[in-house]
């Protein structure tokens, strides 16, 4: 993109703004504040007019509690936009939060939003019309393992290869790094959503015990693990017996929770490995000092670190808040433009946007 006056000007005063428009989570980074809005990706809705009623926490809290004529949503499946509209409401309203961080009128934000490595055209498409519609006066895209791997602080730049494995809601982010650019990258539709179905699935056919999302997610974070741990942990667990319709809690242990989810974290294992597989051999060759990142929310599974090095041979580790990795890196990248602009993505028949004006 050409050098243009007007939008140095205006960049002088914009408050810049990093979004991770997860699956899960939507973080918003503002340039020189770091993150200030980290929020579930939730929006409540009327379901006659479709109309947006509460968004983001508010509307977390409202799922499988809704009446009958409010419905409570997801607009985003396996981290690319479901519902469109939605998502543009949900984009305005987290972008106007974070405009009241200033106390002075601001222009037009900049906005830098992370996007699956496998995203198609036509879903590229949609998180940039959704994020302009929504406010932004610039949009720039970026694929969510590279963001993921600056905003841990990788040398992404180096001439030694490094490799993200980022896993969040939707979407497992798998990419192997060096010299300002993706040498290999590997994009897979499994991971912490896939996760609390396992959960559900398996309660329901070895107990006849149904649960939601929410029950799922807090089993999944309160004793799920991919590697035996020393001391098992269980859970009271809470639902609706199939065969009665009555109210039921049973306890279940980690033990069982490592069985439900062992299939998937099997499926992201063998993703990893093909991964490596491609690598050229120098890149496979410098795994061995600098091991593999995890990030993304669904990373701090317990044990799920260990499990990898066992199963991949290397070392494997955690990044410092890795939920946030995404956001980090759309924040870094507005704040050091140059450095990292190579990385940015282009949509078809457009000029890949190269430099931030």
């Amino acid at each position: 993109m050409a050098f243009s006056p007007f939008n140095w000007f205006w960049g002088l005063f914009s408050l810049d703004i990093g979004i991770d428009l997860g699956t899960a989570n939507t973080l918003i980074y503002i340039r020189g504040k770091g993150i200030v809005i980290n929020e579930p990706s939730w929006v409540a809705i009327e379901k006659r007019t479709r109309d947006p009623i509460a968004i983001g926490a508010q509307a977390r809290a409202m799922v499988g509690r809704t009446p009958a004529n409010v419905i409570a949503i997801r607009p985003l499946r396996d981290g690319v936009i479901s519902e469109y509209e939605i998502t543009q409401a949900m984009l305005e309203y987290f972008i106007g939060k974070a405009h009241q961080q200033s106390i002075v009128p601001l222009p037009k934000p900049r906005v830098v939003v992370g996007i699956p490595s496998g995203a198609t055209e036509v879903e590229k498409r949609a998180v940039f019309d959704a994020a302009m519609a929504a406010g932004a006066r610039e949009v720039y895209l970026i694929h969510e393992p590279s963001a993921a791997a600056i905003g841990a602080g990788l040398p992404v730049n180096d001439v030694q290869g490094v490799m993200i494995v980022d896993i969040g809601g939707g979407t497992t982010e798998v990419a192997a790094i060096a010299m300002g650019g993706v040498v290999v990258a590997r994009s897979l539709r499994v991971a912490g959503d896939e996760l609390d179905q396992d959960i559900i699935n398996y309660i329901r056919n070895k107990y006849n015990l149904f649960i939601g999302e929410r029950m799922a997610e807090k089993v999944k974070i309160a004793i799920g693990s991919a590697y035996p741990m020393k001391e098992e942990l269980t859970i009271d667990v809470r639902g609706r017996n199939l065969v009665t319709g009555l109210p039921e809690a049973i306890e279940i242990s980690s033990v069982e929770i490592r069985e439900a989810i062992s299939s998937s974290i099997t499926v992201i294992i063998r993703t990893i490995k093909d991964a490596i597989d491609e690598a050229p051999p120098e890149i496979v060759a410098d795994l061995i000092d600098n091991g593999i990142c995890l990030a993304g929310g669904s990373s701090q599974l317990r044990s799920l670190a260990e499990r990898l090095s066992a199963d991949l041979k290397v070392r494997v580790w955690v990044a410092e808040d890795p939920m946030t990795c995404v956001a980090r890196g759309c924040g870094i990248i507005l704040e050091n433009k140059d450095e990292y602009s190579n990385f940015l993505v282009g949509l078809d028949r457009e000029p890949a946007q190269r430099t931030l004006s």
